[in-house]
C-alpha cells in the first residue's frame, strides 16, 4: 500500500507501508491492504505506520484520510512541542 502524508509545509512522509492505524474522529482504526475505500476526518494523534517491518509515527493535530485503491492519503497539520503551546 502507498502512503502519502501531505502537510501544508509540504510532505511528511511517503512510503510503501504493509498498515497504517489513524485516529479518526469517530474513533482509532487500522487500514490494510484492500481496505474498502474511506473517507475520515482526524483528530490529534499519531498516524502510525509499519514500513518494511518498523513501525513509524507521525503526530498530528488534526486532518482528514482517504483510502482507495490501495492507497491511504492523508492531509494534516502536524503537531509539534512548538504548536502544543
Amino acid at each position: 500500500m502507498q502512503l502519502v502524508i501531505v502537510t501544508p509545509e509540504g510532505v511528511a512522509c511517503q512510503a510503501e507501508v504493509e498498515s497504517v492505524k489513524l485516529s479518526g474522529t469517530a474513533g482509532p482504526f487500522t487500514v490494510l491492504k484492500g481496505h474498502a475505500p474511506l473517507l475520515s476526518t482526524l483528530e490529534r494523534g499519531d498516524v502510525i505506520y509499519v514500513e518494511q517491518g518498523a513501525e513509524r509515527r507521525v503526530a498530528i493535530r488534526s486532518g482528514v484520510v482517504n483510502v482507495f485503491d490501495n492507497r491511504i492519503e492523508v492531509c494534516a497539520e502536524l503537531d509539534t512541542p512548538e504548536k502544543r503551546k
